[in-house]
């Protein structure tokens, strides 16, 4: 096994103890379930907006310019007026030439000089006195480094969920959060359902007590078996894995991460904090390639009798479905669009707008997508500040205790998480050999410390 090997494969579960002196969070996040009627400045929803507000023209520099990355600069340009990407990073050259190709189709071409290409390429674009706003949507193990650099180089900053994939890489992005917010650099953040009108609009209801007191909740993310690359002649370990990253837990941080994070951090934004603890399983039956496993069903305990179920699955030919789902004393929600009382009569519904045809539709007028880059827009040119990188690293902090709880079969504890030692990355990235065989892990046989 090479060096890089060995330090990939350390503390790939609970790990050690760290400090515990951090003092970035309490023991729940800052929303609150407010019980008065309070509309969207008071509970900290952000404003839904038909466009983002004109205004001083606004030089975007993108991190990461595969598919998600250049959908994000898509959206971004979007999101209103005088808005431009004029920079990428990447560490691939084919990704930069997709890019520019995709922008030069939209009459807005990329220039060369303003392309860069390596594993600190994004230092080389943060440099660009040009940029106001960087837009982070490599493989979340990269997060942390590149969001550190981005608030060092002034630049507010969009970045995609989950936002890291171990407690060593969240603590590093609580604390830059915190120089963000001292230094006023605006941060939001890829949890899009956070930026859908229906589901803030049902949270609001909830809030507000619509369902009573919250009893229970459930969450799911259930789908086909996602996308993986097969090995090309001439890739040598690391360029693979990076290119099946959403395979390998060290760089995506499993599927519970990747994207039940979403439904994760819809029932804690719900519930108003992160749960004490959780206990569950997993397993690996079909996948193809890296180390991850197939399905989670983790159990999370929010306290006072309250625990959340979860369950995320990626197999072929199965029963799908993603969503959420919240229980009160009087009635229940699927937190997206509808609230029913506890005999099943449906006690509010939100209201979707017409089409062109004066149709209802069944979606939002403002794709989400596009709706959290206008927030971002709105913030840093009215002065409305924001920054979501906490609650999202605490989401993303709350998948890894389900998958860490998963992985050993032990109930892992918040404290546990929060405080652990575990760091899934290597000391240095480049390319070249890698040990391939990263173990799956077996419940019962990984130790917690």
């Amino acid at each position: 096994m090479t060096d890089q090997a060995k330090n990939m494969d350390r503390r790939r579960f609970l790990g050690a103890t760290a400090l515990a002196g951090i003092g970035l969070l309490g023991a729940s996040a800052a929303l609150s379930s407010c019980k008065t009627k309070a509309g969207n400045k008071e509970l900290g929803l952000p404003p839904i907006l038909s466009a983002a507000p004109a205004g001083k023209k606004l030089r975007a520099g993108l991190v990461g310019a595969g598919n998600r990355g250049t959908g994000a600069a898509i959206n971004f340009i979007s999101a209103g007026p005088e808005l431009e990407i004029v920079a990428l990073a990447d560490v691939f050259q084919d990704k930069i030439d997709a890019c520019r190709e995709r922008f030069a189709g939209y009459k807005r071409p990329i220039p060369e000089e303003n392309c860069f290409v390596g594993f600190d390429s994004y230092k080389q674009l943060m440099a660009l006195s040009e940029v106001d706003v960087v837009i982070l949507a490599t493989p979340p193990q990269f997060r942390p480094e590149q969001f550190k650099e981005a608030v060092l180089q002034k630049k507010h900053v969009f970045m995609e969920k989950p936002l890291a994939v171990d407690p060593v890489g969240i603590r590093s992005i609580l604390a830059t959060a915190k120089k963000a917010e001292a230094i006023g650099l605006n941060v939001v953040t890829g949890t899009q359902r956070r930026h859908q009108e229906d589901y803030i609009e049902t949270y609001k209801q909830v809030a507000n007590g619509a369902i009573g007191k919250i009893t229970s909740a459930k969450a799911f993310w259930n789908q086909n078996h996602v996308w993986f690359r097969t090995r090309e002649e001439g890739w040598d370990d690391m360029t693979y894995m990076i290119r099946n990253w959403n395979n390998f837990c060290w760089l995506c941080g499993d599927h519970i991460l990747d994207t039940h994070v979403h439904n994760i951090d819809v029932i804690n934004w719900f519930l108003g904090k992160q749960p004490e603890s959780a206990i569950g399983y997993g397993g690996r039956a079909r996948r193809l390639t890296g180390d991850q496993y197939d399905y989670f069903s983790i159990d999370f305990e929010y306290g006072n009798g309250v625990s959340s179920h979860n369950m995320c699955r990626q197999i072929d030919n199965c029963a799908n479905g993603t969503g959420e789902l919240i229980m009160g004393t009087e009635g229940y929600t699927n937190c997206q669009n509808t609230i029913w009382n506890l005999d099943g009569s449906v006690k509010w519904q939100f209201e979707y707008p017409n089409d062109e045809n004066g149709q209802p539709m069944s979606t939002v007028k403002i794709p989400p997508y596009v709706q959290e880059h206008m927030h971002l827009v709105h913030a840093i040119r009215t002065g409305e500040y924001v920054n979501e990188a906490e609650q999202t690293a605490i989401s993303t902090l709350t998948a890894i205790m389900g998958r860490t709880a998963a992985y050993t079969g032990k109930k892992i504890t918040w404290d546990e998480i929060f405080k652990s030692d575990m760091d899934l990355g290597p000391k240095e990235l480049k390319f070249g050999p890698v040990d391939m065989e990263f173990p799956v892990p077996v419940p019962g046989t990984a130790h917690k410390a």
